[in-house]
């Protein structure tokens, strides 16, 4: 199949405003589907609300848009009916790390197989540019006209220590990384995050006097680097991207549960 077909082509021009980064992501995405030659059946993709969360509805998938925050909740619902499924979650700030936060973390723990995308723009977009939980110390938003004093989470170390089995990081500069990343986690037999630094030239970028959406994208080329690299050795401050965890050894949610409805059956007999 080629990327137009698993695209709902009606729903365009998408409502992203312009230079926002959210749109890269979704052509990184469908470039990995199709590579992984994956029909549109196989696939639930599951948002709650927000800009990252739009996403769904301009695929062509079986999708559910749901309640901010909630969309973990209700992606392990279609994930423990239909395990067989793909089940991908787009998120923003909100849905995944604050009102999200506690599916989040469990979601994690469990290991259920299923692949969140966390679209880190750090500000909330679609409601008017608040800060967020990944805004950051020192920056500046609607609610943060004296600059925010809140200190920011760090993705990959909260889903590294909730237990998530596939974490990774990119960008939306590094558009053919995030491809490779996401086809590596959405085939992998566990719980997937993968943390896509997005630009916002609307409010982050404005706020903070980043410039335009180009420059922001060169920000992240130049503010971040590969895992291990001798450049993070040299400047700490810079931001580490690759997969940072690939554990394929770890028991999947769901697997385990069916072992317990055998136990329990034969319990029965």
């Amino acid at each position: 199949m080629a990327i137009r077909d698993y695209i709902r082509q009606r729903f365009f021009p998408h409502m992203w405003c312009p230079g926002c980064g959210h749109g890269i992501v979704l052509n990184s995405m469908l470039r990995a589907v199709e590579q992984l030659g994956m029909s549109k059946n196989e696939i639930v993709m599951v948002s709650g609300i927000g800009c990252s969360s739009r996403i769904s509805g301009y695929v062509d998938f079986h999708s559910l848009h749901t309640l901010h925050g909630r969309a973990l909740g209700f992606a392990t619902g279609v994930k423990m009916s239909k395990p067989e499924l793909n089940v991908i979650v787009p998120m923003g700030d909100g849905d995944a790390l604050a009102i999200g936060g506690n599916h989040f973390i469990h979601a994690a723990r469990r290991n259920i197989a299923m692949t969140a995308i966390v679209m880190n723009n750090r500000i909330y977009g679609m409601t008017g540019g608040q800060y967020s939980p990944l805004s950051g110390h020192g920056t500046s938003a609607t609610t943060a006209p004296y600059t925010n004093i809140d200190h920011d989470f760090d993705v990959v170390k909260l889903a590294k220590a909730a237990g998530a089995s596939f974490v990774a990081r990119s960008t939306t500069y590094h558009a053919r990384q995030v491809t490779d990343i996401l086809k590596q986690a959405i085939v992998h037999d566990g719980f997937s995050v993968v943390e896509i630094l997005s630009q916002c030239p609307t409010y982050f970028g404005r706020k903070n006097r980043m410039g335009g959406p180009s420059d922001m994208m060169e920000w992240f080329k130049e503010n971040t680097t590969p895992i291990g690299s001798k450049a993070k050795a040299e400047n700490p401050a810079l931001i580490e991207r690759g997969i940072f965890v690939q554990d394929e050894d770890k028991p999947e949610y769901c697997t385990e549960y069916d072992k317990v409805i055998e136990r329990a059956m034969g319990g029965r007999s």
